[in-house]
């Protein structure tokens, strides 16, 4: 029987347990370089002294203004790999698996001067009008996403995700509410599948890559859960091994949208879309009570529990969790004295 603490391997990725700390943004950098400090190293190493089988590092972007705000990471330089390693190097020696998810925020980069989105359609009132990339700027810049890709494998990490969810530029281009270009990049997934092939080409063959997807959109006019599994899909065959499955993020929430946010609130999204596309998937939202969590798992829900907020608030939630439900997980032999 599958439990939220069995082991499973997606090609050379061995997870000793399904808990995931997905990636949550710090805003804890310095504005000019983007590269990540004490404040992270210590923040992921010590979820994996918790226990966590694989940890996600926070939206990581491919240029300076591709950043939500100034004071978020980046991967757009060979200077700032070796901070990585040293990261990917604590959390491997703690017996957990290091993900770094690379991404572009487009038009809600909140701190550049002009932001860039593949129309010039604002997010909302309160952020600035984006310019539309040209043709010749989109292909630059899916060869930022494959740079930023080289250097983390350079650094060490496990697996790579892509941010195509939440709005940001990904999702961008694969959304009509935010798409309405008539070059070749009007064709709405060429752009992700295009970044998936790219960041592919510079990660060992045996190696998964992770996309986050919304599966539906909440505003009005959005794609539903229909047109999400499609777009999936279309990356799946372009080279996605797992699918980290939220929804949304892409403007104010229809009322007629809204999924409420209750426990497990997006549970239906990741089942769909382990059915139709026949892949790992994680599953996102509210997921923190341990019993919740491992029923994902041997209700054959979702692969993995992402476990968010839950973790920000308890860096041993993992060893907490498999306290509570009598599962088997290796305690830090300096703190077993706790748990006899």
């Amino acid at each position: 029987m599958k439990q939220l603490f069995s082991p499973i391997n997606i090609k050379n990725l061995d997870l000793k347990n399904r808990v995931v700390m997905p990636p949550m943004c710090q805003y804890s950098v310095t504005a000019e370089d983007g590269t990540p400090n004490d404040w992270h190293l210590t923040h992921y190493i010590s979820r994996a002294v918790g226990g966590t089988g694989l940890i996600i590092v926070e939206m990581t972007n491919v240029e300076p203004d591709g950043r939500i705000s100034n004071n978020c990471l980046g991967l757009w330089s060979d200077d700032q790999i070796p901070a990585y390693k040293k990261i990917v190097d604590g959390v491997h020696a703690q017996g957990a698996k290091i993900a770094i998810q690379i991404a572009h925020a487009g038009r809600k980069a909140e701190d550049a001067e002009t932001p860039v989105a593949p129309s010039p359609i604002r997010f909302s009132e309160k952020y600035k009008e984006p310019r539309a990339l040209s043709t010749a700027e989109v292909k630059e810049m899916v060869d930022k996403y494959k740079q930023a890709a080289r250097r983390a494998v350079e650094a060490g990490f496990d697996s790579i995700e892509l941010h195509g969810a939440h709005g940001y530029l990904i999702h961008q281009f694969h959304s009509r509410y935010t798409n309405k270009r008539d070059d070749e990049y009007g064709e709405l997934t060429r752009f992700g599948t295009e970044v998936i092939e790219a960041v592919k080409s510079e990660m060992p063959a045996d190696m998964p890559l992770i996309l986050r997807i919304s599966a539906t959109e909440f505003v009005e006019e959005g794609y539903t859960l229909e047109g999400g599994i499609e777009i999936a899909k279309t990356y799946k065959a372009a080279g996605v091994d797992i699918f980290d499955v939220s929804a949304g993020g892409e403007g104010a929430i229809a009322p007629s949208r809204h999924p409420g946010f209750h426990a497990g609130y997006m549970l239906p999204f990741a089942r769909a879309m382990r059915e139709a596309l026949h892949v790992p998937v994680m599953a996102v939202g509210n997921l923190e009570t341990p019993r919740l969590a491992d029923a994902v798992i041997g209700n054959q829900e979702a692969d993995f529990v992402a476990v968010g907020r839950g973790m920000l608030r308890d860096p041993y939630w993992a060893i907490h969790a498999a306290h509570e439900l009598g599962q088997e997980i290796q305690v830090p032999v300096q703190y077993e004295r706790g748990f006899a």
